[in-house]
């Protein structure tokens, strides 16, 4: 068969030629008893374009268009594993584990984005989320589905086009939720419609309103729930700890602004790869990641490789990493020299990952923030870089003694290594040594006040 580059052009996903034309994405891979199941996605639900059925990848990496899902084209990113009843949940799709698909009509015609355990019926239930904020409890024993909650009500969010619901997760007794909202009002600082939430059983709580794209972690294994999103300043990671009940903040690089709109950030995954270890794709950049935090702080975080890859979805198939991507959507005329939905599936193996781009990006704690006297910012990912580079502009009427302070065990402890003082409307900027390297680095101000603190990694 031929191979160009891991890619194989027999299996490249095809939408319908239309009227419409939208888009054609790989919303979620799965492996299933032998099978690798490709669950595509047009651009906003069945009218926006046909041709996005369900298909099964064999062990010769033949490719069929599954009969029973013929027809059923909409937007569906989801997948998750039910092992009480060894059933897989994939878009609007439950498929037993001899194959046989039953679609669940109550699905169908939604943007379905999340699955997730249930809080109180593990066994038999699992909650279902689509894109416009409906949440469902799903009983895949018996097919019932039921909605339990409007998450705009829940959680203030506004409605069809917009608001982008985009992952689901549950752990440690609770559900979290959050979508992605994001376009020039937040870049301004003028509006929040993005959110991180979570629900206990009993009642809703809004952690942050920021855009959010993937939730993830290994259940029990490793004590960690992840959530990626990010802000004008930079990349974020929130991460759950189970040992102390608490969500912390840390902040990654941008590896590319061509991620920073919510139609741009198109299911980036958290999602182990090899055994107990974790492959991070967040805003541009993949990254290594380890379920496991100590003393309530997690340190495993190391970037592989920069791309410019839209990727639905990735996973573990026989010995390979395959990667689903979203190459090619003419978007109803909007790109003229695209004619055709379409897109690829890459095989290759997850060390292939440190091959790609060089580790390389821009972000920090502080845009114009303002700050308080002796409280620290954020601490910033400052791990598997070359160069190194700090620029601070203090906005306010007062000079701002900035301190550094990096974390090098990476266990939350950090020490000064440098104060610059940075005059009213003025910009410092200082170059780390070359070899200069920490887990985690801060800012701390000695004075309140308006400042910009963003490293650039090269």
């Amino acid at each position: 068969m031929q191979n160009v580059s891991g890619v194989f052009p027999h299996l490249a996903q095809v939408g319908d030629f239309g009227p419409p034309r939208s888009e054609l994405g790989i919303g979620s891979l799965m492996p299933w008893n032998g099978k690798l199941y490709v669950q595509n996605y047009n651009s906003h639900k069945a009218p926006s374009g046909a041709g996005v059925s369900l298909r099964r990848v064999d062990a010769d990496l033949s490719m069929e268009i599954v009969p029973e899902t013929l027809g059923v084209d909409g937007t569906y990113t989801n997948r998750f594993v039910h092992f009480p009843t060894s059933k897989l949940v994939l878009g609007p799709h439950v498929i037993s584990a001899d194959h046989k698909i039953v679609t669940v009509p109550e699905l169908r015609p939604l943007r379905v984005c999340g699955t997730a355990r249930h809080l109180t019926k593990p066994d038999t239930h699992v909650y279902v989320l689509a894109m416009e904020g409906e949440l469902f409890e799903l009983d895949v024993t018996t097919y019932e589905c039921t909605q339990l909650f409007d998450l705009n009500d829940e959680l203030g969010t506004d409605g069809e086009m917009k608001v982008h619901y985009k992952d689901c997760y549950t752990s440690f007794g609770r559900l979290v939720v959050c979508s992605n909202e994001y376009s020039e009002p937040e870049w301004a600082g003028e509006r929040s419609r993005g959110r991180l939430a979570e629900y206990d059983g009993q009642e809703w709580k809004i952690l942050r309103n920021d855009p959010f794209t993937a939730i993830g972690g290994r259940h029990e294994f490793g004590g960690t729930i992840f959530a990626t999103g990010w802000d004008r300043a930079s990349a974020i990671l929130e991460v759950f700890t189970e040992a102390d009940q608490q969500w912390t903040r840390y902040r990654l690089p941008k590896a590319s602004h061509c991620f920073d709109h919510k139609w741009q950030t198109e299911w980036p995954r958290i999602r182990e790869v090899e055994h107990e270890r974790l492959l991070l794709d967040h805003h541009g950049m993949f990254y290594e990641l380890s379920p496991w935090a100590y003393g309530g702080r997690i340190w495993g975080v190391r970037p592989i490789s920069t791309h410019l890859w839209v990727l639905g979805d990735f996973c573990s198939w026989r010995g390979m990493l395959v990667a689903g991507a979203d190459n090619a959507s003419p978007s109803h005329g909007l790109n003229p020299t695209t004619a055709e939905p379409q897109s690829g599936l890459w095989f290759g193996k997850t060390d292939d990952l440190w091959s790609f781009g060089k580790p390389a990006g821009w972000g920090g704690p502080w845009w114009e923030t303002t700050v308080s006297a002796g409280v620290p910012s954020d601490p910033y990912l400052m791990t598997g870089f070359d160069g190194k580079c700090l620029h601070l502009e203090n906005f306010s009427d007062v000079p701002l003694p900035i301190t550094v302070e990096i974390d090098f065990h990476g266990h939350g402890r950090f020490g000064a290594v440098e104060t610059l003082t940075v005059e009213p409307g003025q910009v410092r900027s200082h170059v780390f040594p070359p070899g200069f390297s920490a887990h985690w680095v801060r800012v701390v101000s000695a004075a309140d006040g308006v400042a910009s603190a963003q490293f650039i990694y090269t």
